[in-house]
């Protein structure tokens, strides 16, 4: 096989259980589910931080976000650092190859530098399109806020599909050259507001929309947060009915972003480079959208948000349709895979592992037993949290609150935080002194004093 093109395909706010694939919810995306199907499909993958501009930066640096500083989107207020175009950035790898770099569509690595200065040689965001909307619909006004409304815009000229547009120009014209490419298509959707256009507006109605598992939360015996979280958004009085739209419209703008990213993969099949082109799918986090109540992705470690949809396509090297069942990192593992697949041997400062063994079904008699995810903080105040999650167990370290601990065998929708239950005292201890272990090999700053230390090693945490 000669060097595979590479396309990632990156959706914004996807929740693993919102895709039809994954056999959960009653979300209609055909093409998506045609790509698992010939793809390795990653059952539990999940990213490292739940948020947009620290999860993009360390898909690019292949480190943790705290490593450089990257804590939480650099777009919210509170001024906080962002991978700078002296670090490491991958893509340069690539165009040492010959490969042409193009990103079409939402960035949200710096707020100021471009990705022509991170190994990228093109990139077209979202300035054009609103253009585009500014002299063709400039009577449109959207009115309903974060909770989204309908988009009036045709279906043709909705953003998903303008981005779509763009990647199918970049398929077509890097695919007649000679040498290959590497094109990364972010989509901004499903992220909040979600406005559905045409026939995605009213595909899904409110009242066939299942309730989440966990839309009875309590609270009880919670960090204190979560609940305030609800009266920050002023949506405590929300019941299923004032959800149900609002999910309605989240399922329709996914459908409308499978039928976006199904014009690309028929735009790659007819330019003839598809069998030597490795694709990628997945999300940088997951999304409340009223699972637990709650809203957006802020100050939770829940699945709803940290566990996403990754599903690799490698033809002539991974088998279609095999799930693998192997914790993997999205945003961590996805850089030495790539360079691993282009025969480029990854840094050793890489906190990711090459997932091409897993893609050839290969035994691999190390492979990790658990996954660690991380907060911060974001644009209502401070939050640090740090999460282990196995197959059956999540604790999560709230070092300002309560811990949480979960029996995900049991309490599949984490809702009954077993912290304080006399039966699971040996394991809290087993798991802080877990998580430290993987903290400090890893270069969190945040176990390097001893206070913190303390709560972790000593079981100093109430």
């Amino acid at each position: 096989m000669k060097q595979p093109n590479l396309l990632f395909i990156m959706l914004d706010q996807l929740r693993y259980d919102c895709i039809g694939f994954s056999g959960i919810n009653p979300v209609k995306t055909p093409n998506i589910d045609r790509l698992a199907a010939e793809s390795v499909w990653f059952a539990n993958a999940f990213t490292p931080i739940p948020t947009c501009c620290p999860s993009r930066q360390s898909l690019i640096n292949g480190r943790r976000a705290e490593t450089f500083g990257a804590l939480w989107n650099f777009k919210n207020g509170l001024s906080i650092p962002a991978l700078e175009p002296a670090e490491y950035a991958w893509p340069r790898e690539l165009s040492k190859l010959s490969y042409t770099n193009v990103l079409l569509g939402k960035w949200d690595v710096h707020p100021s530098r471009t990705p022509l200065e991170y190994g990228y040689d093109k990139h077209v965001g979202f300035g054009p399109y609103k253009e585009l909307m500014a002299q063709k619909y400039p009577e449109i006004r959207y009115e309903a806020g974060y909770m989204g409304e309908r988009d009036p815009v045709p279906l043709e000229h909705a953003q998903t599909h303008w981005l779509a547009d763009r990647g199918c120009d970049a398929i077509r014209e890097l695919s007649a050259r000679d040498e290959p490419w590497y094109i990364q298509l972010n989509f901004t959707e499903p992220h909040l507001p979600c406005r559905p256009a045409g026939k995605f507006a009213d595909m899904y109605r409110p009242e066939d929309v299942p309730v989440w598992g966990s839309f009875g939360e309590t609270f009880a015996g919670k960090p204190y947060i979560q609940r305030q979280q609800l009266h920050s958004w002023n949506i405590q009085d929300y019941t299923w009915d004032d959800w149900a739209p609002i999910v309605a419209r989240y399922y329709g703008i996914i459908s409308q972003a499978d039928d976006a990213i199904g014009s690309v993969l028929r735009a790659l099949e007819l330019s003839g480079a598809a069998d030597h082109t490795m694709i990628v799918l997945t999300s940088d986090h997951g999304d409340m959208c009223g699972a637990h109540r709650m809203m957006d992705k802020h100050y939770i470690l829940y699945d709803d948000v940290v566990k996403v949809p990754l599903m690799i396509k490698y033809p002539g090297l991974a088998k279609p349709g095999h799930i693998c069942e192997q914790f993997v990192y999205n945003m961590l593992d996805l850089p030495p895979t790539l360079l691993d697949a282009l025969n480029v041997e990854p840094p050793s400062f890489f906190h990711g592992r090459s997932l091409l063994p897993l893609l050839k079904q290969e035994e691999v008699a190390d492979w990790r037993t658990e996954i660690v995810s991380t907060y911060n903080g974001q644009q209502f105040g401070l939050y640090t949290q740090r999460m282990l999650r196995t197959e059956r167990w999540k604790y999560i370290w709230n070092t300002t609150d309560v811990d949480e601990l979960y029996d995900l065998t049991g309490d599949p929708y984490e809702l009954n935080n077993l912290i304080y239950d006399p039966g699971c005292t040996e394991r809290v201890q087993e798991f802080r002194r877990l998580l430290y272990a993987h903290l400090s090999e890893e270069g969190d700053g945040l176990v390097q004093n001893e206070w913190m230390r303390n709560q972790l090693l000593h079981n100093h945490k109430l």
